[in-house]
């Protein structure tokens, strides 16, 4: 799907450093969305969101929505 293009490299998540364990990559998509993958698992899947459910995402995490 054109949308859903990967137009960066995936980057790993900043927290994801230091030897966490939970670590995720994001690249961003042709129609400004993003592309989420495990970074320890790169070819397990990628979870795709458009651009009004990752500022959703964000926002909730800017909100303390998920407890972290």
């Amino acid at each position: 799907m054109k949308n859903q293009q990967i137009v960066t490299a995936f980057k790993k998540a900043s927290r994801s450093a230091g030897g966490a364990q939970d670590c995720v990559e994001i690249a961003h998509t042709a129609n400004g969305g993003r592309a989420i993958r495990d970074s320890k698992n790169p070819d397990g899947g990628i979870q795709y969101c458009t651009p009004d459910e990752w500022a959703a995402f964000l926002d909730g995490v800017k909100a303390g929505r998920f407890g972290v």
